[in-house]
This record gives structure tokens, sequence and C-alpha cells, in this order.
């Protein structure tokens, strides 16, 4: 049989017309290879092992029940296999993201014990709160790299995995923009074209009339099907299950491969546009009084007029060459282009009864941000010691023009539980720079250098892992209004990291770490202080953590022990310093796998000691820091119903308890519990798989203050989604 070969076309070469060529050839050459096989031509297999990153190496396989990978990428140091990673790391898998029916990473997230969600200070930003420590979504990575999704809400549609990695994380992939990287990080990974071809359209309808469209395309073209291409489209649009709250989405992305004899390449194209009409906002809550009840699960205080938007283009390019038989070189490179536009209007409490004032806010911003690597991994031996070295340098810049427009200050009455609507007030108040045309404003620059050995000794039963960071962390900061440059900062650091895996059983790991994780050092400023305008060197949150990891085949268990500590700015004799101190020390709990047929598990407990350890003038000291609760519980299951083939019910109780909206501990948020549920029915329909998807969150209708904060020293409220029912379909064609 004659196979059609699609020729390998060049990433900047592809235009939208030139895709849809493309997508239309794989078709034509798919459907002559089943003709083909129905005549009773002979057709040999070739096995392709398509790679998110590019790598050799090739995805980590999915752990028993498919919810979860057996490994995930560390940064410089590749993949690795969790019984082989002195770090405690939970890798969720395309699959489990699908029968959820997740829209975005907050989503994936919720099913990790260790993280909750928040959200951005004054926005609609999504921030994950991990180990007590917030990674605002600034900080993900794109397959190793930072910046390069929407700041605000990044699609699920993209990702074949979302990786968590619980811990300071600095000399991974170096320090993060958003000087996060203190109680985790999590690396996105885009998706690649499947062995077989794939054809799937997805309709779907949400609580609110929310509507929901995707396409998810791929084909292996060229000789030994070596070149893939994969597409994916969505749309979703209409009401939420949230009063008059309305969601707009636009998604296309495109990512491509070529496995080479010695070589891999990967590229990735993206472009997301995210609409917000009266968004339900943040909540703070007033000086001196309690935090409020939490109003009805659907309701909405939101302004009819206030809304976000944010359109992103994206893209990256990877590749990996075998320069020896155990020596590969990598580089990478991506760029983002951001524009973001915000009318806002947040309620803070000004009784115990609801009762609130509100204030316009608006903001533009555009962001460019330009990335890369280089990095290198060689195996070798020294007598009964094999060493895996990986060096690895880095660079990041990105330019933010930024420009804001505020509303009096007084503002305008309303109430948490009988909203009042207003015309929108004039925005002319207080203003910085032009909304149409905003300046440059700030200018961040990161580079960074890295080196690795891990050891193994004694037949792989220990595994030893020492290296060292080199970054540095240059700042410029410009007036809103005449672009005139009026703050700089040029530091450097070296974050180390030591690592130990000692394997005492075939499927137990022992392990422990030192690592820390780097940010920017403040420069002091305040009123009546000596020191204004110092600038203070990068600093360090310090990491230690030992645990015990279990791998019995069919299901997966760890156990981690942790305490985490973080430098905290404030005034002492008219000198600002890194002066302050908070503790966060907790043990994880992780629960995954099969454990019998037809069931599956995912879940888990952290228990959290959040505590302000050193505080301006000790007021607070020792008291529990702003968000964090004290127990996080997940329960999730999967079950496939034997006497109905294809069926599957899904369950996942979520516990979250008390957290405190200020550091004095007086403005308290009480615990929650939420139960999910959900049902896949997979069916075959004139000769077509059809997938049916049903799922209810929060199937009770509890009404509950979701978080708490998520920016350093601010204590604002996010109330939890109402019964949200989600219902799809999606048919292989």
């Amino acid at each position: 049989m004659k196979i059609h070969a699609l020729p390998l076309i060049p990433f900047t070469s592809l235009t939208p017309i030139a895709i849809g060529a493309l997508l239309l050839a794989a078709g034509a050459a798919s459907a002559q290879t089943v003709e083909g096989q129905q005549s009773g031509a002979d057709m040999s297999t070739v096995v392709v092992s398509a790679s998110a990153d590019a790598s050799a190496q090739g995805l980590p396989a999915a752990y028993a029940g498919g919810q979860v990978a057996r490994g995930g990428r560390l940064g410089l140091l590749g993949n690795v296999d969790i019984m082989d990673a002195p770090f405690n790391a939970t890798n969720y898998t395309q699959a489990l993201i699908q029968d959820q029916q997740a829209r975005s990473v907050a989503d994936v997230v919720l099913n990790d014990p260790s993280v909750r969600v928040a959200r951005g200070f004054g926005n609609f930003q999504e921030l994950y709160v991990i180990r007590g420590f917030p990674v605002n979504s600034d900080d993900l990575a794109y397959n190793g790299l930072y910046g390069l999704l929407p700041r605000q809400f990044v699609a699920a549609e993209l990702l074949e995995r979302v990786e968590v990695l619980r811990g300071a994380n600095s000399f991974i992939n170096g320090s993060t923009p958003g000087s996060g990287g203190i109680g985790g990080m999590i690396n996105l990974l885009p998706k690649r074209a499947p062995n077989s071809d794939l054809s799937r359209a997805t309709l779907g309808i949400e609580s609110g009339g929310q509507g929901y469209g995707a396409f998810d395309v791929a084909r292996r073209f060229g000789d030994e099907r070596r070149g893939g291409i994969r597409v994916n489209a969505v749309r979703r649009d209409g009401d939420t299950a949230v009063d008059r709250e309305q969601r707009q989405l636009n998604l296309l992305s495109v990512g491509l491969d070529y496995r080479g004899d010695a070589y891999r390449l990967s590229a990735d194209l993206g472009f997301q546009e995210h609409k917000l009409d009266a968004a339900r906002p943040s909540v703070t809550t007033g000086a001196g009084l309690a935090v409020p009840r939490a109003p009805d699960g659907d309701s909405n205080f939101a302004q009819p007029w206030t809304r976000s938007s944010e359109r992103d283009t994206f893209g990256t390019l990877r590749g990996e060459v075998d320069l020896a038989p155990n020596l590969v070189a990598w580089a990478a490179a991506g760029a983002r282009n951001g524009d973001e536009t915000n009318v806002l209007a947040s309620p803070t409490t000004t009784s115990n009864a609801g009762a609130t004032v509100m204030t316009r806010f608006d903001n533009a911003r555009r962001d460019q941000v330009r990335t890369g690597e280089i990095g290198a991994r060689g195996d070798f031996a020294t007598g009964p010691v094999k060493h895996t070295v990986s060096v690895t340098a880095s660079a990041f810049e990105v330019k933010e023009r930024n420009a804001y427009a505020l509303g009096n200050f007084s503002g305008w009455a309303s109430n948490l539980y009988a909203p009042v609507d207003v015309a929108a007030p004039p925005n002319d108040f207080f203003t910085g720079g032009r909304l149409d045309a905003p300046l440059l404003t700030r200018k961040s620059i990161l580079g960074s250098y890295a080196v690795a050995d891990t050891l193994a000794l004694f037949d792989d039963a220990v595994r030893v892992t020492v290296g060292a960071r080199r970054q540095t962390i240059k700042d410029f900061g410009y007036d809103y209004n005449s672009g005139v440059q009026n703050a700089a900062y040029d530091k450097s650091a070296t974050t180390p990291v030591a690592g130990i895996v000692y394997k005492p059983l075939k499927n137990v790991s022992v392990y422990a770490n030192y690592i820390e994780a780097l940010q920017k050092g403040p420069v002091a400023a305040g009123v009546n202080i000596v020191n204004q305008g110092e600038v203070f060197a990068p600093y360090t949150s310090r990491q230690k953590e030992v645990g015990v990891k279990y791998d019995g085949g069919k299901l997966g268990a760890s156990l981690a022990l942790f305490t985490t500590s973080q430098p905290l700015g404030f005034v002492v004799d008219r000198r600002f310093g890194l002066n302050g101190e908070q503790r966060n020390r907790g043990a994880e709990l992780s629960v995954f796998g099969m454990p019998a047929q037809g069931l599956r598990v995912l879940g888990g407990l952290t228990l959290l000691d959040a505590e302000q350890r050193r505080t301006a003038g000790g007021v607070n000291a020792g008291k529990d820091a702003i968000g964090v609760p004290g127990t996080q519980l997940n329960l999730g299951a999967d079950w496939d119903v034997p006497q109905v083939a294809g069926l599957a019910l899904t369950a996942r109780a979520l516990t979250t308890s008390k957290q405190y909206a200020d550091g004095a501990n007086t403005q308290q948020l009480p615990s929650w519990t939420r139960l999910d549920l959900g049902a896949n029915y997979l069916a075959r329909v004139l000769e077509r798989d059809v997938t049916l998807r049903a799922r209810v969150d929060n199937a009770f209708d509890r009404s509950y203050w979701a978080s708490a904060g998520g920016y350093p020293g601010y204590g604002y409220l996010v109330l939890g989604a109402p019964r949200t029912f989600t219902l799809s379909a999606s048919v292989d064609f």
C-alpha cells in the first residue's frame, strides 16, 4: 500500500490557510490508509512516542487508573520517576482533565490536597495556594518556561498534563517572575499528536445556559509518521451559574512535533481571549468587623457595567539533540503578547449586617514576554557510582505597560444580601497614565545558570542530588504619566539544593531534601524611615522536607513532612528591613491509583501550621497567617459500574477548615465541605465512539467563603461557586 506522506513545514511559515490545508491532507492520507486496510493490503506498524517537551524520554507513563502519571518534569533534571525524585509531586493526566470536564488549571489542581484556589488582588486572576503560600498564574510554567500563558485564566483544553511540584523550587526552573515558588510550582504540558489519528468534537452546556463547543484534531505524517500536528479550538459563551454573570472564551492552539534519528523538535502557537461581564468580585471585610455570612452561592453583588477582558498570543519552540549516546543538549524559546482591560468595583463591608461601600477602579495592561533556556545532560560513571550531570542557563524578560483610573474614593453604598445597582460613575478622580495608550511602567529581567549532579550508588538503592543555581534579578520602574525611569534594581543570589532518595525495598522510597525559594528583595519605602529607597538583596525562603513513598503497582501513596520559613519586611526603629518571619510546617498524605478492578482513587490530607513568628511590635507573633487553613482533605473515587458496560460514576469531597482574613486572627472564615458528583458513559453509536459526561459541582449547593487573601497582607474573600451542572457529549469521527 502506498502512503502519501506530508512534507514538513517550518513552524514560522504556518499560516491559518496552511494549517487547514495540512489537516485536510492528513485526513486524506488517513482515509487512504483505511481504504488500503479494507482492501487487504498489509501495513507495517510504526510506533511514535510523541513527547510534549520534545525529549527522548517521552512522557512518563500513566499510573494505574490513568488519572496521574508515574513521573514528571523537574526542570533541568528532566523527567523523573516519582520513586526516584527527592521531592513530592503529582502529575495529572489529560484523562482526568477530560473526565472531570475541567475548564481551567484551577479545576484540575483542586484534586490536590495541598492546593486550594484563591484569586488575584482586585481582579479575577486564578491564584493557587500550595502548602499555604500563593502561586499566582504569572508563575505558571509552560513546558518549563515561565510567563508564556495568559495571566488570569488558562483553559484546560490547552493541556496534556498538569504537574504540581510541592515545595520551594527556585533551583528547578529559576526564580519566578511573580516572586512565587515558595510553596510549590505548576508546570503545564501542551498537547501533542498521539500515535493514532484523532478527530473529536464536543458540545456541552452548563448551569445558567453557558454553551460549549470544542474540536480536537491530530494527525501524524511524513516518513514513518515522525511528524505530528494537533489543533484545538474552543468556544464558551453565555451566562454562568452566578446570577447575571457572563463568560466568553475563544481559544485556538496548534502543537507541532518531529522526531528525527538523533534530534526532536516541537513548537506551539496559541491564541486565547477571555471575557467576563458583571463577574462577582471579591469582598474585603472592614476593619474591626466580623467576616460576613456567606451570601447565596448564585447571588451576585457585581455592578452590571463591570467587565474584564484578556487577549493573549503565545508561542514556543523547543529542540533536543543527541550529542553522544549518553549526552543530550536542548534549547527552548518562547514569547507572549498580552492585552488586558478591566472595569472593576469591589465591595468593602461597613457593618456586620452586610452593608458595603463600593468604588470604581479601571486599568489597562499590555505585556510583552520573551524567554528561553539552553542546557545539556549527560550520564557517566566513576567506578561503582553513576552520575547524571545537568547544566542549564535561562533568560526571561517582561515589559509591562500599565495605566489606571479611579472613581471618587467615597464610593457608593450597597449590600451583599440586597445589592444596589448604580450608573457607572466617572473614573477621573485619580489617574495614572492613559487607559487607551499605557506607557512602559515596569521591565523585569531574570537570568540564571545552574548545575546539578545526581549520583546513583549501591545498585541505584541510593540516589543523591546536589546542585546550585546562580540567579540575577533586574527590575526597572517607570513613571505612569511621563515614562521616565524612577526605580532600578539589580541583585544576584545563589540557591543550593540537596536531596537524597533511599530505597530499602523495591516499592518503597524514603527521601529528604533541602531547597530554597528566591524572591526579589524589597525596596525600603514608607513614612518616617531613615533608609528610604534602600534596595535589599534577593531573599530566600528555606525548606526542609522528609518523606516516604509507596508504589504497590496498583496503588501509590506518599507522606511528606516539611517546614518552610519566609522572611517578612517591616519597620524597626525607623528602619525598614526583613525583620519578620512566617513559618509554614505540616504534613501531607497523597493516595492514587486503582486498588481494585474498576475502582480509581485520588485524594489525600494536608495538615498545616502557618505561624507568624516575628511581626511588627510582636503584636501578631504566634498567630496564624492570613488565608491558610489548618486542614485540607480531598477524597475522590471513580467506579466502573459492572452491570453497565461503559458507565463510570464519580464522586469527590473537599473539606477545608477555618482560616483567617486578618493577621490578628479576629476575622474568621468558617470551615466548608463540598461534594462533587459525576457520571461518564462511553458508547458506540453509528460506528463512532461517543462519550457522554455529566457533572454537578457543589451538589448540596453549600454557600461558603472559599478563600481569604492571596496577595500578601490582604484578606479579601472569594465566595464559592453555587451548585453547577455540566453536560457534554464528545464524538470521535
